[in-house]
């Protein structure tokens, strides 16, 4: 059968385009954690008064707002801190902006979805492309109803997207849920409050280079001092001059201290956040900055020597060595993790998995080719119905988190990167690559073919090959079969034209169901004396 759908070309992924790095404030006095308590807390008030004027200006926005409102905050802060929160507040309605317009894209596709499937009679069978009717009356009941839901849910967003209106929460829609379900989350009113408190603080400062060690606001010295401009009505509690508060604590940072503590010594921009872990009870500081754009190298460098082909699972990473004509080469990797256990815990397993992934293409000196996924409208009941355990696993891979430290760890190490469509990998690959590529000693799975078929693609050739006709006719007028298309012709992923006239001695081209089966078209389902006594006549 051919293809579905047009498939995307390969393109060579843009590196970070920033940085952060976070270490502990260490040998703070009570003192200390008292005047970050009550910074965090006032600066925080005003955050949220300046979150809700936004929200109510809506599409009202201008310059002259904007303007005014960071006025009105001047008033009780500094202009620096007013500039912070406005910045902060403008990044979160965005965001939210941009998580309303994919909520709509969902309900829209779930509407569809449902739309479709009630169109079609009870319990027939669906397709690869499209599902098929529900199982039962009751279910096909029940959906009805959910489909009145859906279209409510989505009118109503509709109608908050016109006007311009965004639900915000500041401290996270997820921990004020929590407040009425404490014991699910094995909190404490105390504990609760504490969390949603340091959650709605405000201490973060954008850096302004030319200044004093790239930030005025939230002062870091190469020594590690760490200096805090009060606002106003907290300049009583200013331990030195012009208004400033020096902490006894001091901070080291361990990864990339030293590039960081080049940028403070040229007075370049350096951004900081300072945040309170109730957890632990220990307090961090984040420095961030951007970094100029990396060049990325052309897509044909890239495929120079070949490539690594790596296909993303729910458990591991499976890899495969490409040459540079599409061959496999050597055995493939395996590099696995594991997804249960707390945030840290799972962060650390995709992270040691993404570096031995660097490590190996680093030794081959090749580039990573990857599939530029996205599983976000994957996910609904909707589309997959009552198959909760395929919703589980493609939900629960981790997908764009991945893909960014992957990245982000591999600019850092010269490493290409290049995504390609992810249609059909895996489908092609165990169709083509998975038999050929196992023997007694090798057993290949699907990943495994998938990781070929995903570098081919990569490469620029055909991921689906020509099968070869019986060995007396590899030499006829219809040329060899297994030559492939080149990189440029068109087409070169679908299946065979039909062809007028004989392609072989014992079969007629293109003859119904046997037009896109190659092998089938070498079978002409007779003896093999027949044929040879056909050939002799």
């Amino acid at each position: 059968m051919g293809i579905a759908r047009v498939l995307s070309e390969p393109f060579v992924v843009l590196g970070s385009s920033g940085v952060a790095i976070r270490t502990r404030l260490k040998g703070l006095s009570a003192g200390d954690e008292e005047v970050l308590r009550l910074v965090g807390k006032h600066l925080g008030s005003l955050a949220s008064r300046d979150l809700k004027r936004r929200c109510a200006e809506g599409l009202q926005h201008s310059a002259q707002t904007w303007a005014q409102r960071k006025r009105a905050l001047s008033a009780e802060s500094s202009s620096r801190w007013a500039g912070s929160i406005t910045k902060a507040t403008h990044d979160q309605w965005a965001l939210s902006r941009r998580a309303q317009l994919a909520h709509i894209q969902a309900l829209e596709a779930g509407v569809r979805t449902i739309a479709h499937r009630l169109s079609l009679p009870v319990g027939e069978k669906g397709t690869k492309r499209a599902p098929g009717g529900y199982r039962s009356r009751q279910e096909w009941f029940a959906k009805t109803r959910r489909l009145r839901v859906l279209e409510d849910r989505l009118a109503a967003e509709r109608a908050d997207r016109e006007a311009g209106r965004v639900r915000v929460v500041r401290g996270g829609k997820r921990l004020a849920r929590n407040r009425h379900h404490l014991d699910q989350a094995q909190l404490t009113e105390a504990a609760w409050r504490q969390r949603w408190e340091a959650s709605r603080w405000f201490l973060q400062a954008d850096g302004e280079s030319g200044k004093r060690f790239g930030n005025e606001t939230i002062r870091l010295t190469p020594d590690g001092e760490v200096s805090i401009k009060l606002p106003a009505p907290l300049a009583y509690l200013a331990n030195t001059g012009h208004g400033r508060y020096v902490l006894t604590g001091t901070v080291a940072f361990h990864h990339r201290g030293e590039e960081w503590a080049d940028r403070v010594a040229a007075h370049r921009a350096v951004a900081y956040r300072i945040h309170l872990d109730t957890d632990r009870n220990r307090w961090y500081v984040t420095a961030s900055w951007t970094i100029p754009p990396v060049k990325t190298v052309p897509l044909a460098q890239a495929r120079a020597g070949g490539m690594i082909g790596v296909d993303t699972n729910a458990d591991h990473l499976a890899a495969w060595r490409l040459d540079a004509h599409g061959n496999p080469v050597g055995a493939p990797r395996r590099f696995f993790f594991g997804l249960d256990g707390p945030a840290t815990y799972r962060d650390a397993q995709v992270r040691h998995a993404l570096v031995r992934l660097l490590h190996f293409a680093k030794r081959h000196g090749l580039s990573l080719a990857i599939e530029d996924l996205d599983f976000q409208a994957e996910t609904t009941r909707e589309k997959h119905g009552s198959r909760k355990r395929f919703r589980k696993l493609i939900s629960g891979m981790p997908v764009s988190r991945l893909r960014a430290r992957l990245v982000s760890m591999a600019a850092e190490l010269g490493i290409t990167i290049v995504a390609v469509d992810p249609a059909y990998t895996s489908q092609w690959g165990a169709q083509h690559w998975q038999k050929p590529l196992t023997s007694n000693k090798r057993a290949t799975t699907r990943h495994d073919a998938a990781a070929v078929a995903i570098g081919r693609r990569a490469l620029g050739h055909p991921i689906r090959r020509r099968a070869a006709p019986p060995p007396q006719h590899q030499s006829d007028a219809a040329g060899y079969r297994t030559a492939q298309a080149g990189p440029g012709a068109q087409g070169r992923e679908e299946t065979r034209p039909r062809i007028p006239g004989p392609r072989t001695r014992s079969m007629r081209a293109g003859c119904g169901a046997n037009a896109g089966d190659q092998d089938a078209q070498h079978r002409s389902g007779r003896p093999a004396e027949h044929v040879q006594l056909m050939l002799r006549l």
